[in-house]
């Protein structure tokens, strides 16, 4: 049943394997048509053409395969309006387009929010990103003057509802010969902060864990997943390994990998609660699932943004620089971070090649003020600045 009489109808921005291999299938089996928005002319025609795709979930357990209908695709680009009335229409908008590209989707969502009666139930949105906070951020920009008139803002909970999310599944570089078919992992969670959304009807979307309380799932999952691929990622990419999953095989990366994974649970299990032994089984949950050897992750993919990976608020500079306030290890992140700024210069990878134009025009104290987003007064800055000096030092004897 939707929600206010709304059409069973999702308009998902990001029609990519993330989009068509996750978030769409859950939609798909939860009775909901999707709607895709892409810029991609050749991925829509592909889409429109398509009346099926598959998605196939591996694991250690074995395969299974799941055929996914009744979805079609639009041109955010070329027939905007055909897509303003769609998210007028909708129940849900999800999106999978990576943080970056949220100020570029918002000012259609706003244009089809601004049409929808406020005698309907208003939109639900959630943006599935690996970001702390996108579907505040994409709410942020919906929200600014340029998209939203200033005085629509005061009865705009009428007609959309933001809910912030935490997603988790590992989704490989697919075959180029698989079409539309996506691959994915058998685990997933899908958390969803369900306070804006109670007074006026909860999506019944399968697979979502409805929460009161977001933030610990965050971090949990960022500082968790997100550091151990990437931990792993970069140290195989800096040993020559070619997937997570070869790196994983050798001691000196795994030690890393457990060792990062060691420093953010102390700070994981203080901050927010969670029972030592659960997060310690987490970890074990988590190791176990990026050295899947059936997704074959290549480290360059894993590694790929590094700029991003090495900001203020994600899974090496977060965890690390509060555990640094409260005087905890953080040996091992750091070395992750090392190995993070020597992922430069990366075939087909723009922030590798923009990381290496960075620490070969400034200072280490700017490298860590401009990359990181720490100063001086952090604790974790000398550290940093060491770790930087390093790298710049040894690309120089190169």
């Amino acid at each position: 049943m939707a929600v206010g009489g709304l059409k069973k109808k999702a308009v998902h921005f990001g029609a990519g394997n993330i989009g068509r291999g996750f978030v769409a299938c859950f939609l798909h089996n939860s009775g909901y048509e999707v709607v895709f928005a892409d810029v991609v002319d050749s991925l829509i025609d592909k889409i429109n053409s398509s009346p099926s795709y598959k998605v196939v979930e591996v694991g250690s357990e074995g395969t299974t395969e799941n055929t996914i209908t009744n979805y079609r695709a639009i041109n955010s680009k070329t027939h905007e309006e055909d897509l303003i009335n769609e998210i007028a229409t909708a129940e849900v908008v999800t999106c999978s387009v990576g943080p970056n590209i949220l100020k570029f989707i918002a000012p259609v969502i706003a244009k089809g929010i601004d049409r929808r009666s406020n005698d309907d139930a208003p939109l639900h949105v959630i943006a599935c990103e690996n970001a702390i906070g996108a579907t505040d951020t994409l709410a942020k920009h919906i929200k600014d003057p340029r998209n939203t008139a200033p005085e629509r803002l005061e009865d705009h909970h009428l007609r959309a509802r933001y809910a912030n999310s935490a997603i988790d599944r590992i989704v490989p570089a697919q075959d180029p010969n698989a079409g539309l078919d996506v691959t994915l992992e058998k685990f997933f969670e899908w958390v969803v902060d369900k306070t804006p959304f109670q007074d006026v009807g909860i999506p019944s979307i399968e697979g979502i864990n409805w929460v009161d309380n977001l933030a610990p799932f965050i971090e949990r999952k960022l500082y968790t997943v997100n550091t151990g691929h990437a931990t792993a990622a970069y140290h195989g990419y800096n040993r020559r390994k070619r997937t997570v999953y070869d790196a994983l095989q050798d001691r000196a990366i795994m030690a890393e990998v457990r060792g990062a994974l060691m420093e953010t649970k102390n700070l994981i299990v203080s901050k927010h609660e969670f029972e030592e032994d659960d997060q310690a089984a987490y970890v074990e949950k988590i190791i176990k699932r990026i050295g899947n050897p059936h997704l074959e992750d290549a480290v360059e993919r894993v590694g790929r943004a590094p700029l991003r990976k090495l900001s203020r608020k994600e899974r090496f500079i977060g965890p690390a620089a509060e555990l640094a306030e409260a005087d905890q290890p953080i040996k091992y992140l750091l070395d992750a971070i090392e190995m993070c700024f020597r992922f430069q210069n990366v075939e087909e990878d723009e922030e590798s090649k923009e990381l290496a134009k960075i620490m070969s025009e400034n200072s280490p104290e700017e490298v860590v003020s401009k990359v990181c987003g720490i100063q001086t007064s952090d604790k974790i800055h000398p550290s940093l600045v060491a770790i930087v000096q390093r790298v710049q030092d040894d690309s120089r004897e190169d």
